[in-house]
């Protein structure tokens, strides 16, 4: 079961890909339960960054009605492989620094088409890899390493603590899109008073950040980010959604 401050995120997110729809030539919809499997390798992995791999599920289209709802002006048909498909399960694929970690280990390529596919020569639609301590915008080399994406990339960024010679940062132009449980994470502070341990918990540190838990590391989280892009470098509207592809918060974001 998906926790309930990563739902209430999810709602809050949900709502603002709903009302920025128009920035976006594209859409995707990310299952939650995918998106806590991925927090999960993320929180376990730090402090170094993930890569890993989706491919569109075959038995689960994007619903007309909601499509047609999260899709904007400037919309774009047939702009990537795995359109109209909500993503499948996700699969981990390396763990490294942000030199190595786009580089596919040698048990996930395909060798037909190895050399066709640049450094992620392999067989997956679409790709998220983690940004540790640094904000969900694309860097260079991501943006080199999305040539070869035939779906989107998405990146999420994880602000943590101790950092060590990771110091947070955000010193970077483009539109960030926090996943951030701020009311759910106030109220699920009084429930650990009485002993629950959980991800959706405030806690108030010598600077007064906000911590919405700790990793398996022994990091504590302070803020998540979630983007997706082209290989163009358009955005991506990205939508959380339940299993069976309905939007996460749906019919609170319809009526508002």
């Amino acid at each position: 079961m998906v926790e309930a401050w990563l739902i209430d995120a999810a709602m809050a997110y949900n709502r603002q890909s709903y009302e920025q729809k128009d920035g976006y030539v594209g859409l995707i919809l990310l299952p939650l339960k995918h998106l806590e499997t991925v927090l999960n390798w993320s929180f376990q992995s730090l402090p170094d960054e993930i890569l890993v791999g989706f491919d569109p599920n075959q038995n689960l289209e994007h619903n007309p009605n909601i499509h047609e709802s999260f899709i904007g002006s400037d919309y774009r048909e047939q702009l990537h492989q795995g359109e109209g498909l909500v993503l499948g399960e996700p699969h981990l694929v390396n763990r490294g620094d942000s030199f190595s970690v786009h580089h596919i280990p040698e048990e996930w390529v395909d060798d037909i088409f190895a050399q066709e596919r640049g450094g992620r020569g392999s067989r997956f639609t679409h790709w998220l890899h983690t940004h540790p301590n640094a904000v969900a915008i694309p860097s260079g080399a991501d943006a080199d390493a999305a040539q070869w994406t035939s779906g989107v990339d998405m990146i999420l960024g994880i602000q943590f603590s101790p950092s060590g010679p990771l110091p947070w940062f955000d010193e970077v132009d483009g539109v960030r899109r926090p996943l951030q449980p701020e009311e759910a994470a106030q109220r699920a502070d009084n429930v650990d008073a009485i002993g629950r341990r959980g991800w959706a918990r405030v806690r108030k540190e010598r600077q007064e950040k906000q911590v919405l838990g700790r990793a398996p590391t022994g990091h504590r989280i302070h803020g998540l980010e979630l983007i997706a892009f082209h290989r163009t470098g358009v955005g991506i509207n990205v939508v959380l959604v339940d299993d069976g592809g309905t939007p996460i918060g749906w019919d609170e974001i319809k009526d508002a």
